[in-house]
């Protein structure tokens, strides 16, 4: 006999976002994975939530993580090697998160997600001089930028209108998934979930960089919490980048 009262399965799996493209998960070169062995930790950890596309995305900040195209292509081989020899068979490629400070510059490659997309970062405590600006000469330059974690500006909780006119100007903003279970502390969850009812965002990734918040992202999946929040948003990692090749 049916039960009018049973609870509706539990989502524990993250399958429904598919792709990660936000992470810090190449092996000694910015303040994420130190080495190749705790790499394919973490991938193997990710495809087993559900993740069936990585896109690691270390630091570009001259002042403390130097990284060039070589520097992440040698990391991102190193670990597409060991991943082969354990026959993980999950997708890899490599972007970068630039920080947007006085040595930022569009001369030259730079290293986006899929050729078009690029993520930017900026200091936590104050916004970047001129971020309007450069978000209009990234666009200029023919990429699409995509704001890396709005909800962890402190200099937005209290004016939330710089984001809606980056949105405006074309900028796409993506959720940090440990912000809405309240990982990084009570105001950058508000946020989060402020920008979360104005529809805001447009992608999701994990910022992985340590096993803190692969513990804590993996009990928010498993338990069936992290659907519940925000699992029938509609991010479109998979629309934008689940035809990568890698």
């Amino acid at each position: 006999m049916l039960s009018f009262f049973s609870k509706k399965n539990k989502v524990t799996d993250i399958s429904w976002l598919g792709v990660d493209m936000h992470s810090h998960i190449l092996p000694g070169i910015d303040d994420g994975s130190p080495d190749v062995a705790t790499s394919v930790r973490f991938v193997k950890s990710l495809t087993e939530l559900g993740f069936e596309q990585l896109i690691a995305t270390p630091h570009i900040f001259k002042e403390l993580y130097p990284n060039t195209l070589e520097s992440i292509a040698k990391a991102k081989v190193d670990l597409q090697t060991a991943l082969n020899q354990a026959n993980i068979s999950t997708k890899l490629s490599a972007g970068a998160e630039y920080m947007i400070d006085q040595d930022f510059s569009l001369d030259g490659h730079l290293c986006t997600l899929d050729q078009k997309h690029l993520l930017i970062e900026m200091s936590y405590l104050s916004e970047s001089p001129g971020i309007s600006q450069t978000i209009f000469d990234v666009e200029i330059k023919g990429y699409k930028p995509v704001l890396a974690h709005p909800e962890r500006y402190t200099f937005y909780f209290k004016d939330k209108s710089r984001l809606k006119r980056f949105k405006e100007k074309g900028c796409l903003l993506q959720l940090n998934l440990l912000s809405v279970v309240g990982y990084y502390g009570k105001e950058v969850k508000q946020l989060a979930e402020l920008l979360l009812k104005e529809k805001m965002y447009d992608l999701a990734g994990t910022d992985l960089h340590h096993d803190k918040h692969l513990n804590t992202l993996t009990e928010a999946i498993r338990s069936g919490r992290l659907h519940d929040l925000i699992g029938d948003y509609g991010f479109k990692n998979q629309e934008i980048f689940g035809s990568i090749l890698v």
